[in-house]
């Protein structure tokens, strides 16, 4: 068991809303908070049997909720066509899987479960405990229609797989017995710690669709995890967990049954091999399974391993081992085909892409090649023997699934299937490399380089350590931005960020992942990280005096021994980091699991040598500013870690502390507040010590009040008392940048003082300078724009309508239109009628306003987009086009275009760099 937390194509792990309101998503290249908060996930993907269609799960965040909703998404795979079948953030819908004929897809939901005719639905059952409704197996036709329900199950079915186009098989706990019954009777809330007699088990079940029955396969007293189903759907091997206490000790480990579906059968399989099976697959080409399991050379724990491959012979009884010909192993499982497996091999930074094929008694590897093998982290292979999805990224390209033609040993035909966080499009990516450097017992260590945003040949830069939980976890060459490790973030802000994979890193073969066990937990792994930071600096790429770490479970108990053993580190981002092994070992989900393996003892042996190994002991050397993070249910790293971490630092009294606590929160962060308030406490806290870029913040003052209006307004630029800028002596329109238009833009529409520059004979009333322009025709707004370039030396222009389409669709209702000055949303009948009243007022276009009066868009913000004047810009066959909001018509999104009053008409200019 690690300690970490994955964040990969689950995730992070997902469209971006961000922070500010009405700031566009798509047209700004700085990145916010919400953007990372925000993402979207593509996960379990099914495709269909003829290879035409994937259906998928797009995992979404919900404000409302404050979490994420997963939905069920088909997509297909011979053109750009995506249909929603579930949308919606009442419930969560996931796991779908074709039928064997294509007709049906099955999948697991926590919606309402229908009652009988004439019965209003009611939500999923909930558990004895009342912990919410649970999922239960729903089905529907990828034609259309609504879903319809197959199961009731008090606790949920937890896995499925489809036995034949009307039996559907999966496993799930038993219901509640009488003394769960009593005891929720008697509203007793009361724990029995790993209680293995009152725990009901998880058995295997089919349900008939045709009879809508539900049948018991298994009389099982344990729990069953996984399982898969053989080619003929005769026979099902499930992996069973023997001890509620396997976590914590180790000492009773899973052990894969045989369950015979026609004679219920079921015995023990591979118990003389003693294999530690991790996942088992139907084998496509024999008779038999797949089975892959983790190989350790310890004799008691199995933390640090390498995968292998076996295939089981049902027929024979027999287990032979696939020669892989590859030292270290698998990543992960494999991906059964019709002639054989895929598997991506463990290759440190970068998975090698395998295809190994059945021949005779043994299997033929090659090497995956094309456009994408070297970057592919996830694969999935169709029924039809030719069709493969392939999970594409790089440290710097977001994940997205490509569907391609497995061709003996290529990918051809590639075609991109998602297209997720397309926000991320709009925004700057930190270009990566892989490094390499000598580490710990002169073994090569590599790691993750990422770029700042703003890198220059020759300037050295601030340096920012992402240590990856686990230990026995790595970080890949992919993207994997997430509120753990922001990483675009922090390049954004000027510093590189280096994620090495230290000595006990996964996906380094054997030898390297066990180093540290046995007592040598933090001795080689410090150093490495060391290292690898001194590589950089005599690269002559980090500043030395500028070095910050940061890290989730395992990555912040490497960061805080870094604050322990050295006091070159300016910040310190300690997020669920042990620092007191003594405490761990008894409070600590996999305390005895991971504390004997790691530090070769328990307490009970050696208490000397957890107090050696415990940073809490040394905390008095400790100079570093550190802000922690914790869950109050975190039990894989106790919160009381935290605790003393905090207590220590704040009364030694030599560096600054900060702890925030994540009420309700397990090891992971899961409501999007808690992740969000994270990112920007850790940013604040590095902002302060580290970038020096902080300002003394107000909390009486909000950023939407018209105070916030006030200042922003005294930081116009101004000629006097009239807005713009004096250029050769003329008033001209102040431009700004914003987004990624490729010129800048006025920051208000033209002003009265600034065209009266241009015709002395345009009239105004006193005092109104600072309106807006208005009763301009398209021909006088071109005049202008080159008036003003002749006299400037610079180049304006009106922006061309297809540039700014998008930056126009962003206005929202609350600026200064007809709604305004009604007092209500104003509705087209409503609206006829109040233009009798607009004549009453008089004057040419009394509802104008100094321009800059209401709420803008943007960090350096532009105004009156969606209101005062519309604006003149240019459509595609050179004529005028009037666009945005005006003070004389309401804010109607339902309707196809506006017609102001020609007085509440003027223009904004944009300027070329």
């Amino acid at each position: 068991m690690s300690k970490k937390i994955q964040f990969a194509s689950i995730i992070c792990c997902l469209i971006a809303i961000n922070s500010m309101s009405q700031t566009p998503v798509g047209k700004t290249s700085k990145w916010q908070v919400d953007d990372i908060i925000m993402s979207e996930a593509a996960i379990q993907p099914d495709i269909s049997p003829d290879g035409k269609w994937v259906v998928w799960v797009k995992s979404t965040p919900d404000k409302e909720k404050d979490g994420r909703v997963t939905n069920l998404i088909l997509s297909s795979l011979t053109e750009k066509r995506e249909i929603e079948l579930t949308r919606g953030s009442e419930w969560n819908n996931a796991s779908p899987k074709w039928s064997p004929d294509g007709r049906l897809i099955a999948f697991v939901s926590t919606r309402p479960v229908p009652k009988g005719k004439g019965e209003t639905p009611s939500a999923a059952p909930a558990g004895p405990a009342g912990d919410g409704p649970k999922p239960q197996l729903w089905l529907f036709s990828p034609q259309g229609g609504e879903p319809w329900n197959l199961t009731s199950l008090e606790r949920g079915a937890v896995n499925f797989e489809w036995l034949d186009d009307n039996t559907i098989v999966f496993i799930a706990p038993e219901d509640p017995t009488n003394y769960e019954k009593t005891v929720k009777e008697k509203k007793d809330a009361s724990v029995v710690v790993e209680d293995a007699e009152n725990t009901p088990p998880v058995r295997l079940f089919s349900f008939s669709i045709k009879d809508k029955k539900t049948t018991r396969l298994s009389g099982n007293n344990d729990w069953i995890e996984s399982f898969a189903l053989s080619r003929d759907r005769t026979k099902v091997i499930a992996i069973h967990n023997r001890s509620l206490r396997y976590v914590y000790d180790q000492k009773i480990k899973p052990a894969a049954f045989l369950h015979d579906l026609k004679t219920g059968e079921q015995r023990q399989l591979f118990g003389d091999a003693k294999l530690n099976v991790v996942a088992v697959h139907e084998a496509r080409d024999a008779d038999g399974f797949y089975v892959v399991a983790a190989y350790t050379t310890d004799p008691e724990y199995v933390n640090a391993s390498i995968n292998l491959v076996y295939f089981y012979d049902t027929a024979r009884n027999s287990l032979t081992q696939v020669d892989l010909g590859w030292e270290n192993g698998i990543n992960g499982t494999i991906e059964a085909t019709n002639d054989g497996f895929l598997a991506l091999m463990a290759n440190g930074a970068r998975h090698k892409f395998a295809r190994f094929v059945r021949e005779g008694a043994g299997w033929n590897r090659t090497w995956i090649e094309g456009e994408l093998a070297a970057s592919t982290f996830e694969t999935l292979a169709g029924r039809d023997g030719k069709t493969l999805l392939i999970l594409h990224s790089t440290g710097s390209v977001p994940l997205q699934w490509y569907k391609s033609t497995l061709n003996g040993g290529k990918l051809d035909d590639l075609m991109q299937v998602t297209d997720i966080n397309q926000h991320f499009k709009q925004r700057e990516k930190a270009r990566s490399e892989v490094v390499r450097w000598k580490g710990s017992n002169n073994d090569e260590v590599e790691g993750i380089l990422f770029y700042p945003h703003n890198y220059e040949p020759g300037r050295k830069y601030p340096l920012m350590l992402m240590i990856h939980g686990g230990p026995f976890g790595a970080d890949f060459d992919m993207w994997e931005e997430s509120w753990a490790y922001p990483t675009n973030l922090i390049c954004e802000r000027g510093a590189f960020v280096l994620k090495p994979n230290y000595h006990g890193s996964s996906n380094y073969g054997l030898k390297f992942g066990e180093s540290i066990s046995r007592g040598k937990y933090y001795d080689l792994e410090v150093p490495d990280i060391e290292k690898g930071v001194d590589y950089l600096i005599s690269r002559g790429l980090v500043d030395p005096d500028k070095l910050g770490t940061m890290g989730w479970s395992n990555g912040s108990i490497l960061s805080i021994a870094l604050t322990v053993n050295s006091t070159r580190y300016k910040v310190c981002g300690a997020g669920a980091g042990d620092v007191e092994w003594i405490s761990d070992w008894g409070n600590a989900h996999f305390g005895a699991s991971f504390d004997n393996y790691y530090l070769g003892k328990s307490p009970l042996e050696d208490p000397l040598l957890y107090i050696r190994k415990s940073p809490f002991y040394r905390m008095d050397k400790v100079t570093t500013p550190t802000i922690i993070f914790f869950g109050t249910q975190d039990t894989n790293v106790p919160t009381q870690q935290g605790w003393l971490h905090y207590r220590a630092l704040q009364q030694l009294g030599k560096t600054d502390v900060r702890f925030i606590l994540f009420p309700g929160e397990p090891h992971g962060l899961q409501k999007l507040t808690h992740q969000k308030r994270k990112v920007e406490e850790e940013l604040a806290w590095f902002d302060k010590h580290f970038f020096k870029t902080s300002k003394e913040e107000n909390k009486s003052f909000r950023a939407d009040s018209p105070l916030a209006m006030v200042l922003k307004q005294a930081a116009f630029k101004k000629a006097g008392l009239f807005f713009g800028e004096s250029i050769n002596g003329k008033l001209a329109p102040e431009t700004v940048k914003y987004g990624n238009l490729k010129f800048e833009i006025g920051r208000f529409e033209v002003t009265r003082a600034q065209f009266v520059a241009f015709d002395p004979a345009y009239k105004f009333e006193p005092g109104t300078e600072n309106h807006p322009a208005n009763n301009i025709s398209f021909r006088q707004a071109t005049d202008y724009c080159e008036w003003l370039s002749r006299q400037t030396g610079r180049q304006y222009r009106l922006a061309a309508a297809e540039d700014v389409q998008e930056l126009y669709a962003l206005a929202g209702a609350g600026e200064n239109t007809l709604d305004y000055w009604a007092g209500y949303q104003v509705n087209p009948d409503d609206a006829e009628r109040l233009q009798a009243k607009l004549r009453e007022i008089g004057g040419p276009a009394p509802l104008l306003k100094q321009a800059g009066s209401f709420k803008p868009l943007g960090d350096d913000p532009i105004f009156d987009i969606g209101g005062n004047v519309a604006e003149w810009v240019i459509g595609k066959n050179g004529a005028g086009v009037i666009t945005g909001g005006s003070a004389d018509q309401p804010f109607d999104e339902k309707r196809a275009g506006r017609t102001p009053a020609p007085a509440y008409i003027g223009f904004r200019v944009v300027k070329q760099f």
